[in-house]
């Protein structure tokens, strides 16, 4: 039985005595049933926008028997797992036809008010308000799950939204800095072409290696300048995916082999764990290697001594997983909601593309990646699919 069902049982209070009547509440209401289901429909074509969800009397009809169903299995129960699956369908199907929420607690309503003249024709005493109260309970349980799947949609659209937006904010940042990129990069070339003569002449007319200090000094700098440039045009303009099969597994181990020893330096362990022998996909093999090095190597700098750095890889028949963690400080929240962000970066020194370029590579191989991180630490998880 699924967490949530059994959170929303125990919230409702429905036990054992209450399933029992139920179940014996069923064979007494089951021959009312059709009725009830002509009377939901009555409802829904009242309000024309409810009505406009529904398409021809075939459809109907269905839902009709749907709604036979669905009255007679609550009932009856077991309230498990299937219970729960079957009832998420209902919910899934109600967000897919776009039903207003607000449709679905009235016709809630609709059948609860049903249920409740019928047992009162049913039963005497006080044995009418006990099945009354396990009815409620069960049809509150219902609503429970269908509302649940309302959330999850809303969910799902709001990190839709949020994703379309910054894929926008990014296009425009890539724009700008591809034209910025190759305006700078052409003075920095003609900047290092002179500082190269300069030094022939230097060489030629003296001996005094002093004098060729200040140029070195220059063209590092230039250099430094050079790969910067290139990071810039790396998130701006990512080059177009050459993809073949390769070994996932291979890729990983290697990125580990580099990185070790810049963990072992700080004092941390960098382990690559849960892996299959081997994990064939088709991917652009140095893009995800870029991938995986930027986010172990971030990893490996959030650790302190005695920290450790964890890469698991795990398969799917259509998609992996690449999973890296660490246990250090975790991201700030603030910093989270900000991490795929160009030039934000919460290094000293940092460009703030790392992260960019991780996250444009990830969508160009058709893949999703999500983060979870707290004071106990930090996990980026990959999912990409096998076969581009």
């Amino acid at each position: 039985m699924t967490s949530f069902l059994d959170e929303i049982i125990s919230y409702v209070g429905l036990d054992e005595g209450e399933r029992a009547r139920l179940v014996a509440l069923h064979p007494r209401l089951a021959p009312h049933f059709p009725a009830i289901a002509e009377r939901f429909y009555e409802a829904v074509w009242a309000h024309p926008k409810a009505a406009s969800v529904l398409h021809g009397p075939e459809q109907v009809e269905r839902l009709r028997v749907t709604l036979i169903e669905w009255m007679s299995s609550g009932l009856l129960g077991p309230h498990d797992e299937r219970f729960y699956e079957r009832r998420s369908r209902i919910g899934r199907r109600h967000v897919q036809i776009g039903l207003a929420h607000e449709y679905m607690f009235t016709a809630m309503s609709v059948v609860r008010t049903a249920y409740q003249e019928r047992i009162c024709e049913l039963y005497a005493g006080p044995e009418t308000s006990d099945v009354v109260r396990a009815v409620n309970k069960l049809l509150d349980l219902e609503l429970a799950i269908m509302v649940r799947h309302y959330q999850l949609d809303s969910a799902e659209r709001l990190i839709a939204r949020e994703r379309r937006t910054q894929a926008d904010r990014i296009g425009a940042m890539q724009t700008m800095t591809a034209g910025l990129a190759h305006e700078v990069r052409n003075p920095l070339n003609a900047a290092k072409l002179q500082l190269e003569l300069l030094e022939r002449r230097l060489r030629r007319e003296h001996d005094d290696p002093r004098l060729l200090e200040p140029s070195e000094l220059a063209k590092r700098e230039i250099e430094r300048l050079t790969e910067l440039l290139n990071d810039f045009l790396a998130f701006a303009r990512p080059p177009e995916l050459n993809v073949g099969e390769h070994d996932i597994v291979e890729i990983i181990r290697h990125v580990c082999d580099l990185e070790r020893i810049s963990a072992e330096q700080r004092g941390a362990m960098l382990a690559f764990v849960g892996s299959p022998e081997t994990l064939i996909a088709r991917v652009d093999a140095a893009k995800l290697s870029q991938v995986i090095l930027n986010l172990v190597r971030n990893a490996v700098e959030a650790v302190t001594a005695n920290g450790h750095v964890t890469v698991a890889l795990a398969s799917a028949v259509e998609a992996f997983t690449v999973t890296v963690a660490d246990d250090g400080a975790g991201i700030p929240p603030e910093a989270q909601a900000r991490i795929y962000e160009p030039f934000f970066s919460t290094k000293e020194g940092g460009t703030g593309l790392g992260m960019s370029i991780v996250h444009s590579l990830v969508s160009l191989h058709g893949g999703t990646i999500a983060l979870e991180s707290s004071p106990r630490g930090t996990s980026f998880e990959l999912t990409i699919p096998r076969h581009l």
